[in-house]
């Protein structure tokens, strides 16, 4: 792959992940800002994941339609800098709620077809993914540990300024990217039955069960830590040292995949998160312990994540792949993710953050459980191609 075809790829990845820098771990100090509950929190967090339940699948079933993949990137990302502008006149639970579903709506349609952009780019060399895809990692820190000292100087309502920066960098950086396949129709038949078979469904469920572990940590996280008397700039580095090693985890990813596979992998990542949220549920005050808990970020998110992307490329066939895509999106960052921030909303109040994160363990528990007796890539090898 040529140089300037890598170094395209990976400046849409930096700037789209610097934005989920100045989103995941600051936005719910924005609406906190207002002096929202945090029900309402939770249920404003999670209407970024909902939206990825429905706005995925439409998307990507026009893209792998029409083949106009890189269009709907493009058009997306527009959008979202669009409708976001509207965010400067809402106030309201109500207002900030249109926005924000507004908004994403758009965005979603952006990262699951240029995943399958990449790959088509790769050509065979799918392993290399992680080497592109870590420079969304950097993006992330950099915007992370950026933002969060300029929090420290001026107020959270200048960070709605910041991530309208970043959506104009992430549209400008998809016109520079160059479209790869030519227009085909989608196999729906086979679409629906390659989705059907066990162990895809299975798979999927473990998406959700990730993402939905997730929900306390990308809602309250930050609340956390800030009601214990960390500094916006001890909040950043936190976040960004669990990117930090994920970036690590990235270069590591082709060594990794053919040493360990696949399902080997999944399952060691499942119970190091396990470890994880009990970490930050429990001692959370130990510094130390916080730290080497940000650290398992790299298996909790950076290691399933690329499996997740390996394994969708592997089950589906090359003319699904956008729709599968989709369907891994809307269904682990979707409902999941909306699920965790809901749930995380109605338990953080009550039962406090202990519990919340023991709930969080519990479903990954179960998902390793579910990729123990499940996850055999090698049974659906020859099935889609």
């Amino acid at each position: 792959m040529q140089l300037n075809t890598y170094s395209r790829l990976s400046g849409f990845y930096f700037f789209y992940f610097s934005l989920l820098g100045a989103l995941v771990p600051y936005w719910s100090l924005y609406l906190k800002s207002f002096d929202f509950n945090a029900q309402t929190i939770g249920s404003l967090m999670a209407i970024l994941m909902a939206s990825r339940i429905i706005a995925p699948n439409i998307w990507g079933w026009l893209a792998d339609r029409t083949g106009q993949r890189l269009r709907i990137v493009r058009y997306g990302a527009f959008f979202t800098c669009l409708i976001f502008v509207l965010i400067f006149w809402q106030e309201s639970a109500l207002g900030i709620a249109l926005v924000m579903a507004g908004f994403s709506f758009f965005w979603n349609a952006v990262l699951p077809q240029f995943e399958v952009l990449t790959l088509t780019h790769l050509k065979g060399r799918e392993q290399l993914y992680s080497r592109i895809r870590l420079w969304g990692s950097v993006g992330f820190i950099i915007a992370v540990i950026g933002i969060g000292w300029l929090l420290d100087l001026v107020s959270i309502r200048w960070l709605p300024w910041m991530m309208l920066g970043l959506m104009v960098m992430i549209w400008i950086a998809s016109l520079f990217v160059e479209a790869k396949t030519a227009p085909r129709r989608s196999d729906e038949s086979g679409f629906v039955q390659q989705l059907l078979r066990p162990q895809v469904l299975v798979f999927f469920l473990i998406c959700l069960l990730i993402q939905f572990s997730h929900g306390p940590y990308y809602t309250f996280y930050s609340v956390l830590m800030d009601s214990l008397g960390y500094s916006r700039t001890e909040i950043g580095l936190l976040w960004s040292v669990g990117v930090v090693a994920e970036v690590l985890i990235f270069i590591l990813m082709p060594k990794l995949i053919g040493g360990l596979g696949l399902r080997r992998l999944m399952i060691i990542s499942l119970l190091l998160c396990v470890l994880r949220w009990l970490l930050i549920g429990l001692i959370p005050e130990i510094l130390p312990l916080m730290l080497f808990a940000q650290t398992l970020h790299a298996v909790s998110f950076g290691v399933l994540h690329a499996v997740g992307i390996a394994l969708v490329h592997h089950y589906f066939s090359p003319s699904n792949h956008g729709q599968g895509q989709a369907m891994f999106s809307s269904l682990g960052f979707g409902v999941g993710g909306a699920l965790g921030a809901l749930c995380s909303g109605m338990m953080w109040e009550s039962l406090g953050a202990s519990a919340t994160f023991s709930v969080a363990a519990a479903a990954v528990l179960i998902a390793a459980v579910c990729a123990t007796i499940w996850i055999k890539p090698e049974n659906c090898a020859e099935t889609n191609r």
